[in-house]
């Protein structure tokens, strides 16, 4: 199956910024549909991004204009910019890929994005 890995969680303050970052074995990003989700404790998982692969991109209305996904030239590399960051998007943010393939199934630990008040 295909191992991901996330990184670039903290924790900052209110108002301020994170840049998360998503690689993957053995794939390329770019061939592929990729999301970030998260969940906080007690809650759904939620979908906070995805990046098509013409690149086109959605956010959820809760982190529009604040979340930005985005993909390296080499598509190695999936990120979420995360600025202007509030208390309620505390959570372990996960990367990944929107397949049907039960081979890309398969979810990272995910990375913790604490935000102080």
């Amino acid at each position: 199956q295909v191992h991901i890995v996330e990184s670039g969680g903290g924790l900052v303050q209110a108002g301020g910024s994170l840049r998360l970052s998503c690689v993957a074995s053995p794939m390329i990003f770019s061939d592929y549909e990729i999301s970030w989700y998260r969940q906080a404790p007690g809650e759904r998982r939620e979908l906070v991004a995805t990046i098509s692969i013409d690149d086109s991109t959605k956010h959820a209305k809760s982190v529009k204009g604040r979340f930005r996904i985005s993909r390296d030239n080499a598509g190695n590399v999936v990120a979420l910019q995360m600025n202007s960051l509030k208390p309620e998007d505390s959570a372990v943010y996960y990367c990944h890929v929107e397949s049907d393939d039960p081979f890309y199934g398969a979810w990272g630990q995910g990375t913790q994005v604490t935000v102080s008040s």
